[in-house]
């Protein structure tokens, strides 16, 4: 499957790797940066989602997007990836395919992001049929110009090239899909987050600091189908090898 993200917010905080343990399959292990967990909000818009050989559907190649995330290892065989918490989208229709084909935990939400003075967005989410409100609203913008690509050892490569996500089946089958894209091209970012109740929703607490911020504009992405993860081989094969694109 392809598709673009656009007008990306990367909002992270530390948090204690025993906190997000319990929360995750069994089969992972939390990756850590200079001993500490991490986690990303992500909030973008998406377009251009085209599954391979599937006529475009209407209503699913374009709408926004907020992610919760953490960054996890294989315990058997230590390749490394994103685990998402919860993904809410603003396309009842793309949710439905999304827990269907890829068992991740996506959400139905009215969602907006409007532009607002130069270079910013004002972003809104408010997950729909859930016994408790889960908001999201935030102000952010890109500073520009772009960093120097990130390299292996720092904290912007850790948290953001990352070529795989997990994810668990109903039968509790840890599963991995590989993911390809150019490296991010990350400006410096600044925010202003009104209303997060993703992190308690989902059992996480936020320390009371101040995010790390990154904005990036856009950029191709392509998702291949899900494996098995216990079938691949401890030296993970490249997202260019692995089996066609959905």
């Amino acid at each position: 499957m392809s598709q673009r993200w656009n007008d990306l917010l990367f909002a992270h905080w530390p948090v204690p790797i025993e906190q997000l343990t319990p929360l995750i399959p069994p089969k992972l292990v939390v990756d850590t940066f200079d001993g500490e967990a991490w986690i990303g909000i992500v909030p973008f818009w998406m377009d251009r989602v085209q599954m391979r050989g599937v006529p475009q559907i209407p209503g699913t190649h374009r709408f926004p997007e907020l992610n919760l995330r953490t960054y996890v290892r294989e315990r058997d065989t230590n390749s490394y990836g994103v685990y998402f918490f919860s993904l809410d989208a603003a396309s009842a229709l793309a949710v439905a395919v999304a827990r269907t084909l890829f068992h991740l935990p996506y959400y139905w939400a009215r969602m907006s992001i409007e532009p607002q003075g130069e270079r910013g967005f004002l972003y809104q989410s408010e997950r729909l049929l859930s016994p408790h409100p889960v908001r999201f609203r935030a102000s952010y913008r890109g500073l520009g110009p772009n960093l120097p690509p990130s390299t292996p050892g720092t904290i912007e490569h850790f948290l953001t090239e990352r070529y795989c996500l997990y994810t668990s089946n109903r039968r509790g089958e840890l599963l991995r899909g590989n993911i390809h894209h150019m490296p991010w091209p990350l400006e410096k970012a600044e925010a202003e987050i009104n209303i997060n109740d993703l992190p308690a929703a989902h059992g996480i607490r936020l320390p009371d600091t101040a995010p790390l911020l990154h904005y990036s504009r856009e950029l191709a992405v392509y998702v291949w189908s899900l494996e098995l993860a216990y079938t691949m081989s401890a030296s993970a094969r490249s997202p260019l090898s692995a089996p066609e694109p959905l």
